[in-house]
């Protein structure tokens, strides 16, 4: 039994976790919910003791009825692993890229139990397997970049649950995976919650994950729990009002204007194919090819909103690469407003110029060196930066909903939310007509998110914009899409209007992933979600 009472965070004089609360008992799971910056993840970095530097805690945090807040390092080394583990958002920066996944596995077996590395080899092996990485197809000798996110994952969920720790901490453990790895991540927990008897904690801005995998829930505002209860309680009869609010913004439905009838192509993909040298752990590269687009052809209308779905690995992202002039393709042509599309330089600027990008993650695809003036100024080399040029980026920034001097900022004084805004306004700056968005909201929390989609409708409209928004969230491409194409293994395998697809879908897989993919419940507390005002 873990337990914590009037748990607290300091950094200086500022109160980041204020007299936290939460009992986790054995074959339960518990889910944080809350906003970005409200303090889920630093519960969970308390819970382990790796809190960053300058922190300071107070309060207790009972395992087992010990203290083990006072501990020296020493002894918290013992507990990690051993008795509490953790399973971070992302697994490619959590494992070590140099070492093996065998090596990875068995190393807590190393340390904590001095096995012999033969023994923890072995025993790395039925952790793998239990995780659903079997030695036939993922062999030890495997390194964390050979395997897709959803591996990655499992790797990590196995590393962590080497020794059977009573507590298991998964801080948006399936945040950037497509629906049906994202549900067979999710079945995993539950299975180890169910198997080993452990409890789980789930941090995650997920409500429709939380609605179909808690027992209880408690909702973080501000670094205070300020609703705790069992999950039927907070879905059916929420208590607080910012309960209510995430509810609220979990069913949000933004304000579209569907495409008009007439509206003449804009993007034609014809026939396009996509090879690269396949690469395997037990074979010589080149020995092979793999087919990530085969054969796909697309349209997208002028002022048309277009959704993209599929598993990882089905060649979402090879296809993007190829519409936006990144990567070479072996067959077929791409057009934009009549013009071929060509990799490389020989694609002309101003064609290039008609058609931006919005990554998953703004702050990865952001130079952490400069200000926030130069960021959204960049696309200007290709059209050749105007004079007024810093009037279009007040302008760019003011059209997603950004005012005030931030000009001299940089990107890691914002909040996830903002750095999207920031993305949009630097797509936005050199007026192009065609937007792709890749997973451009999966990282946000639902508010944040509700805003973000209806800001894209309202940009959609004042600027003329076409999307190509490819997400792994079914919900989320009802709301801003007016059609839906649906890919796998490199092949579009039905498309057609959203509703029509997702409401009555032609294809199996198609029904796979919306049988994967997680739902609130549909009677969400509404009479007291709907007594809140429209505004977000």
């Amino acid at each position: 039994m873990i337990e914590t009472f009037d748990l607290g965070v300091t950094l200086g004089q500022t109160m980041l976790l204020n007299r936290v609360n939460l009992r986790l008992a054995p074959g339960r799971i518990t889910a944080l919910v809350g906003e970005s910056g409200s303090g889920k993840s630093l519960t969970g970095l308390a819970l382990i003791g790796l809190l960053p530097p300058g922190m300071r805690t107070q309060g207790r945090i009972e395992l087992d009825g010990e203290d083990i807040l006072p501990l020296p390092e020493r002894e918290l080394c013992r507990i990690r692993g051993k008795r509490i583990a953790m399973v971070f958002q992302e697994p490619m920066t959590a494992l070590n890229p140099l070492m093996t996944i065998g090596d990875q596995v068995a190393e807590a077996l190393l340390l904590h139990q001095g096995l012999p590395r033969d023994q923890a080899l072995e025993r790395a092996r039925e952790r793998l397997d239990r995780v659903g990485l079997p030695a036939s197809r993922f062999p030890l000798t495997l390194y964390p970049h050979q395997l897709s996110g959803g591996q990655r994952q499992r790797v990590a969920i196995a590393l962590a649950i080497t020794e059977r720790p009573e507590l298991l901490i998964a801080d948006e453990p399936t945040t950037a995976l497509d629906v049906t790895t994202q549900k067979q991540i999710l079945d995993l927990l539950a299975g180890l919650v169910r198997d080993e008897g452990m409890s789980l904690l789930l941090i995650t801005h997920d409500l429709a994950v939380v609605a179909g995998l808690a027992d209880e829930v408690a909702v973080m505002q501000r670094g205070t729990i300020v609703e705790s209860a069992p999950a039927s309680q907070i879905f059916h009869n929420p208590r607080h009002a910012y309960t209510r609010e995430l509810l609220k913004a979990a069913k949000h439905q933004p304000r579209l204007v569907l495409t008009r009838p007439d509206a003449a192509p804009l993007l034609q993909v014809e026939q396009v194919s996509r090879s690269y040298p396949a690469v395997r752990p037990d074979s010589g590269p080149g020995e092979q090819r793999l087919l990530a687009v085969d054969h796909v052809s697309l349209t997208i209308q002028e002022h048309e909103s277009v959704g993209l779905v599929g598993e990882s690995g089905c060649g979402k992202s090879t296809l993007t690469r190829a519409i936006l002039g990144l990567d070479p393709i072996q067959g077929g042509q791409i057009r934009l407003a009549g013009q071929q599309v060509h990799a490389g330089w020989r694609m002309p600027d101003a064609l290039r110029a008609r058609m931006q990008v919005v990554f998953q993650d703004p702050f990865g695809s952001f130079d952490p060196r400069w200000r926030v003036e130069k960021l959204v100024a960049e696309p200007f080399y290709l059209t050749g930066r105007p004079k007024n040029w810093r009037d279009r980026v007040a302008e760019a920034l003011f059209d997603v909903g950004i005012t005030g001097d931030v000009m001299r900022r940089y990107a890691h004084e914002f909040s996830g939310g903002q750095r999207q805004r920031i993305a949009l306004a630097r797509a936005l700056i050199i007026r192009p007509s065609l937007i792709i968005l890749d997973e451009a909201v999966s990282a946000l929390d639902v508010r944040v998110r509700a805003q973000v989609l209806e800001l894209l409708a309202r940009l959609r409209v004042k600027h003329g914009l076409s999307y190509l928004f490819i997400s792994h969230d079914l919900s989320v491409v009802r709301q801003v899409t007016d059609r839906v194409l649906i890919m796998r293994q490199g092949k579009i395998v039905e498309s057609g209007p959203t509703a029509r697809v997702l409401d009555n879908p032609d294809h199996p897989y198609t029904r796979q992933l919306l049988a994967a993919t997680p739902r609130l419940p549909q009677e969400i507390g509404l009479l007291s979600v709907e007594n809140l005002s429209d505004g977000l």
